[in-house]
C-alpha cells in the first residue's frame, strides 16, 4: 500500500503504525537500526530536526521505502547531476581565511621557549 506524506509528524505516524503492527517495540527497533531509543521516539513524534540518514536506517528496518513524484521536467537535470556525483562534497566547507592560511608541518614548529618542536627524550 501506498500513502503520501506530507510532514515529519506524518512519518512519525507511519513509522509508529508499521512498528506496532510488526509487534517490535521501539527500543528493540532502535538496537536494529542502530539509533537510540530518544531518537526513534523523537522520528515517531514528528520532530522536525531529526536526521534524514537515520531515519533511512529506520524505515528500511521496517521494511518502509520512500518515493517522491518529481514533474517529469526534472528528469534531464536528475539524470545529469547523477551523472556528475562521482566527485563528493568535502565534509566542511573551507573558508576565505583556510585559503589564506598556510599549511605547516607539526614538527618544525617551535615552541615559545625556544625548544625544538621535536619529541622530547
Amino acid at each position: 500500500m501506498q500513502t503520501t506524506v506530507t510532514s515529519p509528524g506524518e512519518l512519525g505516524l507511519l513509522v509508529r503504525a508499521v512498528r506496532r503492527s510488526s509487534q517490535v517495540r521501539i527500543d528493540d527497533l532502535a538496537a536494529m537500526a542502530r539509533v537510540s531509543k530518544q531518537f526513534a521516539t523523537d522520528v515517531e513524534l514528528g520532530k522536525p530536526t531529526v536526521r534524514l540518514g537515520l531515519v533511512f536506517q529506520i524505515l528500511s528496518e521496517l521494511g518502509l521505502k520512500v518515493s517522491v513524484e518529481m514533474p517529469a521536467s526534472a528528469q534531464k537535470q536528475l539524470v545529469a547531476l547523477r551523472s556528475n556525483r562521482v566527485r563528493r562534497l568535502p565534509n566542511r566547507r573551507s573558508t576565505a581565511a583556510d585559503e589564506e592560511r598556510p599549511v605547516s608541518n607539526p614538527s618544525s614548529h617551535q615552541d615559545p621557549a625556544g625548544g625544538g618542536g621535536g619529541k622530547k627524550d
